[in-house]
């Protein structure tokens, strides 16, 4: 077995499928369907299991994972110290977060870390469920609920204001807004019910309303519609600023605060580069919320 063997398998195991690792590895499928079935022979055990839906791994597979991120973590810090850039990060960081995060906070947050470390490249996985950082599916993930299983670290990032929000232009074309009853003759933007990963994103019950007129699992299109005049919804305070035109309603009867929190796989405290990228992730967020939350 040699590295370019792990190089593949860790690809098939993130993208959990041969076209998708093809397109990051610039290899034909085919081919690489062929490198992974060599390596399953050589070590006496599947991998992965197939299906129509792709590649998932097996029990082994998952132990394999394990080691295998261990070995590629060592490899780039070995790198970088033979290069003589103790001081500088390199190789390659995916971070897993819900999309409002992913759109509001991380773009200017990474590309200010890759500022001061050239050398270093940052992934944002935004996706609106939690993530599985024991499948590997991110190096670290944002989150807004501390998990309760699993071999994972835990860390408060910071917390967060959200408020009921609508366009002015919106505001002027519709019935004042006095008291949470005037929201009854209102449209409301907000999450899809039965698609809420995570109960700390249910905010219809802080506006007193019913129903849900316009929804979606994204916070970017709740964003765009409300942007566009479309009713009112609740926003995160931080991403006010890039919706131009947006203002607070009824913002001392409709005020929440939620919380980010760091997750990391376990196994990762040994892993020193990716331990001082964790510290300047942490320090960008909340300095980048404290910013934003204060041009609202």
């Amino acid at each position: 077995m040699n590295w370019d063997d792990m190089r593949l398998f860790l690809a098939v195991a993130r993208a959990e499928s041969l076209t998708g690792a093809g397109k990051a590895l610039r290899l034909d499928p085919a081919t690489l369907g062929r490198r992974i079935a060599r390596l399953e022979e050589a070590l006496g055990s599947a991998l992965f299991a197939r299906s129509p839906r792709g590649y998932g791994l097996t029990e082994a597979g998952e132990r394999l994972m394990v080691r295998a991120v261990e070995a590629e973590q060592a490899l780039t810090e070995g790198v970088e110290e033979v290069r003589g850039q103790e001081g500088q990060l390199t190789g390659t960081v995916r971070i897993g977060a819900p999309d409002g995060v992913a759109n509001y906070l991380l773009p200017q947050v990474a590309a200010a870390i890759c500022d001061r470390h050239p050398g270093l490249e940052v992934q944002i996985v935004a996706l609106a469920r939690v993530f599985n950082l024991s499948r590997r599916e991110a190096d670290m993930a944002i989150a807004v609920s501390p998990p309760k299983t699993g071999r994972l670290t835990v860390q408060r990032i910071a917390d967060y204001q959200l408020h009921l929000a609508a366009h002015r232009d919106y505001l002027a074309a519709h019935p004042p807004i006095r008291d949470l009853a005037d929201l009854a003759g209102h449209r409301i933007v907000g999450y899809i019910p039965d698609m809420i990963f995570d109960s700390e994103l249910d905010y219809l019950s802080a506006t007193g309303a019913e129903r849900v007129a316009l929804a979606s699992n994204s916070v970017s299109v709740q964003l765009n519609w409300l942007r566009a005049g479309a009713g009112l919804g609740i926003v995160h305070d931080f991403a006010i600023p890039a919706a131009p035109g947006l203002v607070r309603v009824l913002a001392d009867r409709v005020a929440l605060r939620r919380s980010f929190y760091l997750i990391r796989h376990g196994d990762d405290r040994k892993l020193a580069r990716l331990t001082r990228f964790a510290g300047l992730l942490l320090d960008g967020v909340r300095a980048e919320l404290q910013r934003l939350e204060g041009l609202t």
